[in-house]
Formats: structure tokens, C-alpha cells, sequence
């Protein structure tokens, strides 16, 4: 294994970087661990393969789902009730995930998938941890750089956790907190893989179960805290910083506060005020304020640059990267709605648009200039004022009600996908931790999380906004409402719907979701936002073994919807 791990440190060190260079040399083709370890420059490349890795296209073969991070940002939201696409035949890539078909079983490659490009990601963070040991993190930069290496791949295991750990679901087809093997697996994540570890270890490696995986990456960020704040200063927001740490581990704490509560399985309470306290953290050390509205709806840098005020960590394109080059493999091809290159517009028609959905655009308020970020239905009195970048490629392809136009493409180019989609993704907003605090808090005190979704709402959003509701249940709801308005498109409601067991529901009166695959309602969370570790996975680990996921295709009837 450590002659895999080491070529595997050749191979980050010889490929090419969108930014930084490693300005001394080091020999690439026999490359030992006592030359990586205490050298800044060369840790540097290690360190920049992370958010490299975030853009990977074809880690599984040349499909056009497989474009890294963004994707399975797109994944996690075309399954929840938040994001409908225009039906457009085979220009949906993203179906299988949100029809919930049988490819989201364990032997097809659509499952194959994310479990695959989390672990390549998680092999880059170790790839940094392992060139950078504790003990050899002297320098302010070499800090910074194991920093990174830690915050990053927390973020990874937390992203990925929370997606395969096996929630309770409420389905009378078949028992989903078993096995088929009728194993219990209620709380198991996904396997643990640490810098060192044997193939033997690798083999016989057991799904930590949730409190086992919220300890280690709780510790990860403890250790990246205390390094930050002796380190040297981040050089981009594609490196997660101190107060991205600290966001990270609100996430966390509240992930932890809801299985605790749900589960029973101890002080939630204690918890959710850490999470309140993290994220409060997050907010005053990093600086950043919310978007304005003009920074919002601007049609040349709406959401596409990472150097806004409330940004703390995003991905970037740049020209150069194999997923700009594709042209239609990118995030702008499937999310920037605006463009004349990629799969939301193909010859001059609609494509494979995405939507709002029309449940939740139609609980907004009219007020709130949020809303224009989507095309309004006849009739609504927003009709009009939208701001779209091109007023005659409006009329021609952005036709349907409730369609996108959040994210822009890059410098306004509609043409040159070099241009359009060399753009920056959020990975975690300063807005998210306003959110976060005022839900820990409503969790333990609904007055105060109430006043806290008021303050923000009024002073950033809207002045007239006013929460009308007053129980803790209905204080949550309506926190986790705006937040969802606010992180339309980012691939974070997925896991607030998930670890509140909050239902889906698609098929109603009005709904714009495409009856002919998708129209599902759940009584709860879905099970198929219990995700499926791949059959290759369960021959090579033998720890897996009777201790897979079930798949969820088939539990749910469609429903038809007359319109």
C-alpha cells in the first residue's frame, strides 16, 4: 500500500494546477516522503490538488453527470422537493437520481458514482495529511497547508456521511433500517480511511457509526482551529480558511444535534447551542457580509464569483480545466440557465432547465426581491421585473414559469463556454450561518431563534419580513423555509430535509414537477436519501458485507398529476 500511496503523491505533484506553481524543484519520478514532509512548496501542489479534484470530470467513465462536486451538488437537489427540471428527454442527465430508479442500486454505475469521488477526494486530503504529520507542522505555512488538509476532508465526510448514514424512513414495502441481510444498520456512515492504513485495514473496514464519524470529524477541525490560529493567512477562497472551520463545525454540531434528538441518544440541547455558537464563530471571524441585492440579481457576476462579500469557500473554473473545455460537462451547462452552449439550452430551444419548485416559489413573498431569481407564472405581479441578462433570449428559451436565472454566466457570455463556465460554485456562505444559528437556537429557545431569523431577514432580505409562528416546530420550519429559498441550487437542503425527516412532496395541485417520472410524496424522509455504497465496494471491503443499504427503487408509486 505504500507504494500505491506514494505514486499516488507522484501523480498530484506532476499534474498541472489552475493556480499557484511550485517554485523549487523536486524530482517527480521518485518522490520519498522525507522530501515532502517540512517543504511548503511542495506540500503546496498536494495542498491545491484538493479543490482541483473538486472539478474531476469522468472519474467513473464519459458521462456527462460526472463533473466532480458541482454534480453531486445537483444530485442532492434534484431529489428533494426544491428543484424540478424542464422535462426535456434525454438532456436530463440527472433522472435517475430524482425518478429514483433502479440505478440507485448497488451493482449499477450511477451509484458507482459518488461513492468513487468521494473517496478520490478523501485519498487527495490524506495525500496532504500524510505529506504534512502533525509533528512536522512547524512553519506557519506548513500549518496552514495541514489546515487545509484537515478542513477539507472534514467537509468531505461530513458531506458524504450525511448522505449513506441509514436514517429511519417510514415505507410499509419493506424495513429500510436493515440490511437484506437483516442486519440493523441504523446510524452507519461509510468507512473511515486514514493516511497509513494497511491493505488488510482497508479490506476489513467496518461504516463508522454516526457518533464514531462525528468524533473523528469533530477532530479534524479542533486540530485545523487550533492550526489556523498559528498559521499564515489563506491565499483564495478555494482554501478553506478559520472561519470556514468554524462553519464546518456547525454543520457538525447540528447534523449531531438532530440524530441525538430523533435517535434519543443524548443531550441534543447542549448541541444545538454549539452549533448556535460555531456558527456565530463563522460569522464574526471571517468578515463577510450577505449579498445585496444589487450583488444578487447582478447579470454578469450573479453567483459566479468568489470573491463576493459572503462568500467564505467556493470552487472555481477556470478556462483551462477539463470541464470548461467539454463545454456542456460543467456546472454552468446544467444550472446557468442563461447560456447557448450547454444542456439548459440546446439549439436555441429550452433544454434541461431547472426550476424552483412551484410550492415553494409560491410561498414567497411578493417583497422579498429574492424571488426574481426565477421566471414569474402570468399573472403575478413580478412579471416583468425579473433581470434578465438578455431580454430577447428570455422571450425565446426561458418560456416556463418558476425557471432560474440565479446563476449567471461568467462575465455575461452566453456563447463561449471558455468564458461562460470558467465561474466559481459556493461551497459555504456566510448567509448559511446566520440560518444555522437562528435554527440551534429555536431548537432550545423559539422566541430567541425567531428573533434571530427576524433580525437577519429584516435587516438583509426584506424590512416587512415578520415570522408568524411561534411553537419551536413551526419557528424550525419556517428558518429551514428561508433557508432553502437562500440555498436554492447550492445542494444544501438535501441534508436539512434529511436529518429533520422532513417529507417530499411533489405531486400536488399546481406542482411543476414532470408526473411522467418524478411525482413522488413521502410521510417523512425519503430512503432514497439513504444512499447506496456500490457492490464493487462490498467485494473489496469485507467489513461491508450484510451491512449495505437497501435500494429504494420501487418503494414509491408515482402519482399522476392532471393538468
Amino acid at each position: 500500500m505504500k507504494a500505491i500511496y506514494k505514486s499516488l503523491i507522484v501523480a498530484a505533484l506532476s499534474a498541472p494546477l489552475f493556480t499557484s506553481c511550485i517554485e523549487e524543484a523536486i524530482p517527480t519520478d521518485r518522490v520519498i516522503e522525507s522530501q515532502l514532509q517540512g517543504n511548503a512548496k511542495a506540500t503546496e501542489a498536494l495542498v491545491y490538488a484538493m479543490p482541483g479534484h473538486m472539478n474531476a470530470v469522468e472519474s467513473v467513465g464519459s458521462n456527462h453527470w460526472d463533473f466532480g462536486a458541482p454534480s453531486i451538488m445537483h444530485i442532492r437537489d434534484v431529489m428533494t422537493e426544491d428543484m424540478p427540471v424542464l422535462s426535456c428527454g434525454r438532456y436530463d442527465h440527472f433522472t435517475p437520481w430524482a425518478a429514483v430508479s433502479v440505478a440507485l442500486g448497488e451493482e449499477y454505475l450511477v451509484t458507482q458514482y459518488p461513492w468513487v469521488w468521494f473517496n478520490a477526494q478523501i485519498l487527495s486530503c490524506n495525500n496532504v495529511l500524510g505529506a504534512i504529520p502533525a509533528s512536522s507542522a512547524t512553519s506557519p505555512e506548513l500549518k496552514t497547508n495541514r489546515a487545509a488538509g484537515l478542513a477539507y476532508r472534514a467537509m468531505t465526510y461530513l458531506d458524504m456521511a450525511r448522505m449513506y448514514e441509514v436514517l429511519p424512513v417510514n415505507t410499509d414495502v419493506k424495513d429500510m433500517s436493515v440490511s437484506s441481510s437483516g442486519k440493523n444498520i441504523l446510524g452507519l456512515t461509510v468507512p473511515i480511511v486514514t493516511p497509513g492504513m494497511t491493505e488488510e485495514e482497508l479490506r476489513k473496514n467496518p461504516r463508522a457509526p454516526h457518533e464514531e464519524m462525528y468524533d473523528f470529524i469533530t477532530g479534524d477541525l479542533e486540530e485545523a482551529i487550533a492550526l489556523y490560529q498559528e498559521g499564515s493567512a489563506v491565499p483564495n477562497k478555494t482554501i478553506p480558511s478559520l472561519a470556514v472551520a468554524y462553519g464546518l463545525m456547525a454543520r457538525a454540531c447540528l447534523w449531531d444535534a438532530s440524530y441525538k434528538e430523533e435517535m434519543a441518544a443524548g443531550d441534543f440541547a447542549a448541541q444545538y447551542k454549539e452549533a448556535a455558537r460555531y456558527a456565530r464563530l463563522a460569522i464574526t471571524t471571517g468578515g463577510n457580509t450577505p449579498l445585496t441585492q444589487d450583488q444578487w440579481h447582478n447579470t454578469s457576476s450573479g453567483f459566479n464569483d468568489i470573491n463576493v462579500s459572503s462568500w467564505m469557500l467556493g470552487g472555481q473554473y477556470v478556462s483551462e480545466d477539463d470541464a470548461v473545455q467539454t463545454q456542456i460537462v460543467n456546472w454552468a451547462s446544467f444550472m446557468v440557465n442563461e447560456q447557448e452552449f450547454g444542456y439548459t439550452c440546446v439549439d436555441g430551444q429550452p433544454g434541461a432547465q431547472p426550476m424552483i419548485g412551484a410550492s415553494l416559489y409560491n410561498r414567497m413573498s411578493d417583497r422579498d426581491w429574492r424571488k426574481l431569481s426565477w421566471v414569474a407564472p402570468e399573472g403575478s405581479s413580478l412579471k416583468g421585473r425579473e433581470p434578465f441578462l438578455n431580454k430577447d433570449f428570455a422571450d425565446a428559451v426561458l418560456t416556463t414559469p418558476y425557471v432560474s436565472i440565479k446563476f449567471r454566466p461568467g462575465q455575461g457570455e452566453m456563447t463561449d463556454p471558455k468564458i461562460a463556465a470558467a465561474i466559481a460554485y459556493p461551497l459555504m456562505r456566510v448567509e448559511e450561518m446566520y440560518l444555522i444559528e437562528a435554527e440551534a437556537t429555536a431548537h432550545v429557545d423559539a422566541g430567541a431563534g425567531k428573533n434571530l431569523l427576524e433580525n437577519f431577514m429584516k435587516t438583509y432580505r426584506y424590512p416587512s419580513y415578520a415570522c408568524v409562528s411561534s411553537s419551536t416546530e413551526r419557528v424550525v420550519e419556517e428558518i429551514v423555509f428561508q433557508k432553502r429559498i437562500e440555498l436554492w441550487g447550492e445542494g444544501q437542503s438535501f441534508f436539512d430535509m434529511k436529518r429533520l425527516n422532513m417529507s417530499v412532496t411533489r405531486a400536488y395541485e399546481g406542482s411543476n414537477f414532470d408526473s411522467s417520472r418524478v411525482t413522488f410524496n413521502t410521510n417523512g424522509r425519503p430512503a432514497w436519501m439513504n444512499f447506496v455504497i456500490v457492490r464493487n465496494e462490498i467485494q473489496n471491503n469485507k467489513a461491508l458485507t450484510d451491512y449495505n443499504t437497501q435500494s429504494p427503487a420501487g418503494i414509491y408509486s408515482l402519482i399522476t398529476l392532471n393538468k
